[in-house]
């Protein structure tokens, strides 16, 4: 990292650190939440990245200035997308315009945040968060969008920043977590979604980025790989792909056990959502705590379901006390579904750093590093970076969180890069 990469950087945390930690906190613009996230009908001439319906919407923490509020205007969106089997869908956002001005080339570029697990229930959507510090509902149920650190390092390079909320989260239905169309789809129609909306500094030439960690970093892969059949008209220039849960089966078999074992339940539900024809078969193979288990899910944040469920193993909600992905092993229709969601198989035509921690305890590093061989083996451009953060209190998600925080900064310079065109660079055969 250049000298002045690095001071440009330096600036840019400290800053964002300033924003998250509350010192500039003024409070948000109230608005009406339930109306917003209920979708019209949506007309059958209707196109991907429709907007549907728009509001101002302030982040929590923010600046007035004499040009506007620093360090972005939000504006909070309900777009059209398609869900995993291709059916139209309404799904929230929000779109994030600079106040810092962008000193490249061109016109303003733009950056698709897909945000890493927020928990299945509708208060976890990310635009319902960017406008408060603290959402809480007693007794369990809290969260804060620690996402806003990624989010505030492109604002402050003066790049356009937007996020989605994925298929069902604050909109009607479950959330199809981990579904690699449905975020795929999410992510790519968030980017035509900004490029509709009015009065913006982003246009269609805009060169856009995608970025993403865990479960972000699954759609953000996604992304990449759909987009040349599903948004050929996007100038996409790169895509940061950290920590993608690639391979289900072998994240459902990490993370069981863990602090995040109630994730388990997010996936269940989400696939029941996306394939019904599975309900069945999950329901003969659950006892009445796991049915029990799941309805609680629904309607968590990740805190809650930390609370709740961290360290349990799946074991205890199977009908036959058999871990979950041994039962999985005789269920030939949820094998299928999961199966659908193994991310790998289509090559993405923009360059892709993919970062993973040697000793991640939630998302395994061996798909990751596959990930990458398999994209590389495509004819893919790639760029593979291998985390050595030691093991720190294995099953607490430590090391699934850390490489998120220390990759950062070369992510941003990553993206930064292939927004002004420099070459991409690759380490395939070398890993």
């Amino acid at each position: 990292m250049g000298m002045g990469m690095t001071r440009k950087w330096a600036a840019a945390a400290l800053t964002s650190a300033a924003l998250i930690g509350g010192l500039l906190a003024v409070p948000a613009t109230a608005h009406a939440e339930g109306d917003f996230y209920t979708p019209p009908a949506l007309e059958p001439a209707g196109n991907p990245g429709d907007v549907l319906r728009s509001e101002p919407s302030d982040l929590a923490i923010r600046v007035p200035t004499g040009d506007g509020v620093f360090p972005a205007q939000g504006t909070r969106m309900l777009y059209r997308s398609n869900n995993a089997k291709g059916a139209p869908n309404a799904v929230g956002g929000t779109y994030l315009e600079p106040t810092v001005a962008w000193n490249g080339d061109g016109p303003r570029p733009l950056v698709a945040v897909a945000v890493g697990t927020h928990g299945q229930g509708d208060q976890c959507a990310p635009s319902r968060n960017l406008g408060t510090l603290v959402q809480y509902n007693p007794p369990l149920d809290l969260f804060t969008e620690y996402e806003l650190l990624s989010i505030n390092a492109f604002l402050l390079q003066g790049i356009a920043v937007v996020v989605t909320d994925y298929d069902g989260l604050g909109t009607p239905g479950h959330h199809t977590y981990v579904n690699r169309a449905a975020e795929a789809h999410a992510v790519l129609d968030s980017v035509r979604a900004a490029l509709n909306l009015p009065g913006t500094s982003v246009t269609p030439d805009s060169p856009v980025g995608l970025y993403g960690y865990s479960q972000g970093g699954g759609a953000s892969g996604a992304a990449a790989e759909l987009a040349p059949s599903y948004a050929p008209e996007l100038n996409l220039k790169g895509a940061y792909v950290g920590a993608p849960p690639a391979d289900l089966l072998a994240t459902l078999k990490q993370i069981d056990g863990t602090l995040l074992t109630g994730a388990v339940g997010y996936t269940i539900n989400g696939l029941v959502e996306a394939y019904p024809e599975i309900g069945p078969e999950v329901d003969a193979e659950i006892n009445d705590r796991g049915r029990a288990m799941l309805a609680s899910v629904a309607n968590q944040c990740v805190p809650e379901t930390v609370a709740t469920l961290a360290f349990q193993r799946t074991a205890d909600f199977t009908r036959t006390g058999e871990p979950l992905d041994v039962v999985v092993g005789r269920l030939p229709q949820v094998q299928k579904a999961i199966d659908e969601q193994r991310i790998g198989r289509m090559t993405p035509q923009i360059p892709v750093l993919l970062q993973h921690g040697t000793q991640d305890d939630t998302v395994p590093y061996g798909q990751g590093r596959q990930l990458a061989l398999d994209w590389c083996e495509k004819g893919a451009t790639v760029q593979f970076h291998a985390d050595p953060t030691p093991p720190i209190l294995p099953g607490f998600v430590i090391n699934h969180a850390v490489p998120l925080f220390s990759g950062l900064p070369v992510a941003v310079q990553y993206l930064d890069a292939r927004l002004r065109d420099a070459p991409a660079p690759s380490n395939c055969g070398a890993f």
